[in-house]
């Protein structure tokens, strides 16, 4: 995991280290991993497996230390060579890190996918945080409980109970991290923020916008590649592919008069351009792959790497 030198900046409490944040798909690593880094570097919607590969972001706090997340596709049982890379990628990025944050869906409530990450969990030498998140919307007798099985079942260094999404004990959560990682130097400049190439973050968004739009059913078959990225003066250039898995998910995607594809084009554009800083000239195709998500040449130009084949 450490695959970065240390820089020159050093104190002697200065902190800094990887975690990780592991959990079943859907309970919301990486709306927590946005809100502890303060800005989207993934991609979030309400559909499970949103997330297909592992993201590095960093939150580099100013004479306090530097947190490296490392966030994760969701542990679940996989049906394509896609998924089993998924899953792969997760717990091979269990090793060489400092601390493992293992966040649970409060409202959902425990399920056999927790115990079974759990088993894993126990294995591992470092400390484990548990989070039980989504507690926005449950209430205080059913959170007590839940609690009480977790910490029958395994112990963990921290229970936090928190919400991503309007930040709920996510400080609290912070300064724990904190307390946890050793002494040492940032790995990466201050202004570095997430590993994830411009060009992957525009299929990523792209993906985003298209899951926002369309039925339930259709997301899991859906992918971005990009074809095309220019940078030219004043104006980034950026041609994508969109993969589905049958004829009518095509349709689906394109929408009536092609609206549907418009209107999510515009809004990735919008995006692109305010992360970005520049104009963007976006072109969206969508075309039918069918079984995309067990083909290994199609996962390698999507970028949906790692073991599991």
């Amino acid at each position: 995991m450490r695959e970065e030198g240390p820089t020159l900046q050093s104190a002697a409490e200065f902190r800094s280290g990887f975690v990780v944040v592991v959990g079943r798909p859907n309970v919301g690593k990486s709306t927590l991993v946005n809100r502890l880094v303060g800005q989207k570097v993934a991609i979030v919607s309400a559909v499970p497996q949103t997330t297909r590969n592992r993201i590095q972001a960093v939150r580099t706090l100013p004479g306090r230390g530097q947190v490296v997340f490392v966030d994760t596709p969701g542990i679940h049982r996989p049906d394509h060579r896609m998924n089993r890379r998924m899953v792969a990628q997760t717990w091979q990025s269990l090793s060489g890190v400092d601390l493992i944050l293992f966040m649970v869906d409060a409202e959902a409530g425990k399920g056999a996918g927790d115990h079974f990450i759990l088993e894993r969990l126990r294995t591992q030498s470092v400390p484990v945080f548990l989070l039980l998140n989504k507690i926005d919307r449950i209430r205080k007798p059913q959170l007590l409980p839940l609690i009480d099985a977790y910490i029958k079942e395994s112990a963990f260094q921290e229970v936090i109970p928190l919400s991503a999404a309007d930040g709920t004990h996510c400080d609290l959560l912070l300064d724990q991290i904190l307390a946890v990682l050793p002494a040492g130097p940032a790995y990466f400049p201050d202004d570095y923020l997430s590993d994830q190439p411009e060009r992957v973050l525009a299929a990523e968004i792209v993906r985003e916008k298209l899951f926002q739009r369309t039925r339930e059913e259709v997301p899991h078959s859906v992918a971005v590649r990009i074809d095309e990225y220019r940078e030219e003066a004043a104006l980034t250039r950026i041609r994508a592919t969109i993969l589905v898995d049958r004829d009518g998910q095509k349709g689906i995607l394109i929408g009536r008069d092609g609206v549907l594809l418009k209107e999510a084009g515009m809004e990735a554009r919008l995006e692109l351009e305010a992360v970005l800083a520049t104009k963007v000239f976006l072109e969206l195709w969508v075309q039918v792959e069918k079984g995309w998500r067990d083909k290994g040449t199609v996962l390698d130009a999507l970028g949906v790497v790692g073991p599991g084949d």
